[in-house]
């Protein structure tokens, strides 16, 4: 069978996505690196700072994933009127989520990030920027929703506009109030609560202004009525629990990294800061395969939707490999970015190093869990082999080679990531299957 439009629709889609992840990407170093030149119990509290950030994204991932399930066939149908139900329904359980994390967060923030870390210092630190950054969590969830409607419905290049603007924006003001008002940390925060709030406002009244397909008033946004939120709760629910969960699961191998020790938990975050910058284009070509996938299945053009997905078992895992050839070169840059020491600079290098031979793996995961089964509906079963393995090997694996053996944080490092070969393997299973596709808008 022969695909065509396969790559052309895919990089139109995948490219603006790919740019805004880059840029998004920028716009999170800007803090690291900025912080990084103030020390590394600085690094390490923002680090852990945005841990709850993290487990806060991945939720709000699994409300605009699930949502996007439902976007990108109503797309393929022509069916406006479901789109804006859809994003309605993403609006109100994102801004909810969003509020209940910034009262803990203004509450209760050094006794959250006493989870993550038993150094003094990190969690005063630390604690300080959380109470200020998380007033950006819910414009931070209205722009992930608005975001992940307009991808579905192929209108990528207002939110590629949006983080390039949020990214002058925050490199000005974190400047500004790092360096010249002497703000430290909490100049940071500072900067990425304008930046978000900037974002947002240029993301609605331009979208608004231009008509978007998925804009609607108040009254087409919560049209949603029981039937159609029991439709969306049985596809969405399991995303957003995977998503939740998952995240969890990494918060917790962090708090693992940080009881191994600071210089430890320091050396990964540096090296989740490089690797954003190559991990971007994995996530952009995900997403694509995401749009158009769940379009074709609209569309009612099952057989090009197996054939799409097919194809990417291949192409994903090739994309992640080049991407961690690209880690070697920007491991010589860390002593540029980061003033910390030689020990640390030699541990993140190392983590590189083990990082650039997971790409594929990493990347063939993003593939088959975002890209292609829930593009198909196909949410509970991708959700229960991703939680098996998370909470199942990696977290134990993590939990036995810090406490029990002792080994030292690279090796570590090791264990936790090889939970993606075996997860590569089900999802490879599982789409080869053809079980993953179903048309969730009938």
């Amino acid at each position: 069978m022969k695909l065509k439009g396969f790559y052309s629709s895919l990089i139109a889609i995948a490219i603006p996505v790919m740019l805004q992840n880059l840029l998004q990407t920028f716009v999170n170093m800007l803090d690291t690196i900025m912080i990084g030149r103030l020390g590394s119990i600085e690094i390490a509290a923002v680090g852990l700072g945005n841990q709850v950030f993290f487990v806060l994204n991945m939720v709000l991932f699994g409300i605009s994933s699930g949502g996007g399930v439902f976007i990108a066939q109503y797309w393929g149908k022509k069916e406006i009127s479901g789109i804006k139900k859809s994003l309605g329904i993403m609006i109100t359980l994102s801004t909810g989520v969003a509020a209940i994390f910034t009262v803990f967060c203004l509450v209760i923030p050094h006794q959250i990030l006493h989870l993550y870390s038993p150094d003094p210092d990190v969690i005063k630190v630390g604690g300080d920027y959380l109470r200020l950054v998380c007033l950006s969590y819910i414009p931070t969830a209205l722009t992930f929703a608005y975001t992940h409607a307009f991808r579905g419905t192929e209108r990528v290049k207002l939110p590629l506009v949006c983080t390039s603007l949020s990214l002058v924006t925050n490199a000005l003001t974190n400047y500004i109030l790092i360096f010249i008002v002497g703000w430290g940390v909490k100049g940071a925060a500072l900067a990425t609560l304008f930046s978000r709030v900037v974002e947002l406002i240029i993301i609605l009244s331009w979208s608004y202004g231009h008509k978007y397909e998925a804009c609607g008033n108040l009254k087409e946004l919560i049209s949603f009525d029981w039937v159609f939120i029991g439709k969306f709760v049985k596809i969405a629910l399991p995303v957003i629990l995977n998503e939740t969960m998952w995240g969890l699961g990494i918060t917790v191998t962090n708090a693992i990294y940080a009881h191994a020790g600071t210089d430890a938990i320091t050396a990964v975050n540096i090296t989740g800061t490089i690797s954003q910058l190559t991990w971007v284009f994995c996530m952009g070509f995900g997403n694509g395969m995401s749009v158009i996938i769940g379009k074709k299945i609209g569309e009612g053009k099952t057989e090009i939707a197996q054939g799409y997905a097919k194809r990417s078992l291949w192409f994903m895992p090739s994309v992640g490999a080049v991407m961690g050839l690209c880690l070697w070169p920007l491991s010589y840059l860390l002593p540029v970015f980061f003033n910390v020491s030689p020990e640390i600079i030699k541990t993140a290098k190392s983590m590189l190093v083990v990082l650039m031979f997971c790409y594929p793996f990493n990347s063939s995961c993003m593939n088959w869990v975002v890209g292609v089964c829930r593009a198909g509906g196909d949410t509970i079963f991708s959700a229960v082999a991703e939680l098996v393995t998370m909470w199942g090997y990696a977290v134990p694996v993590g939990f036995l080679a810090t406490f029990v053996f002792g080994l030292p944080v690279v090796w570590i490092y090791i264990c936790i990531s090889s939970e993606n070969v075996l997860k590569t393997i089900i999802g490879l299973i599982r789409v080869l299957s053809g079980k993953w596709l179903h048309d969730v808008t009938r």
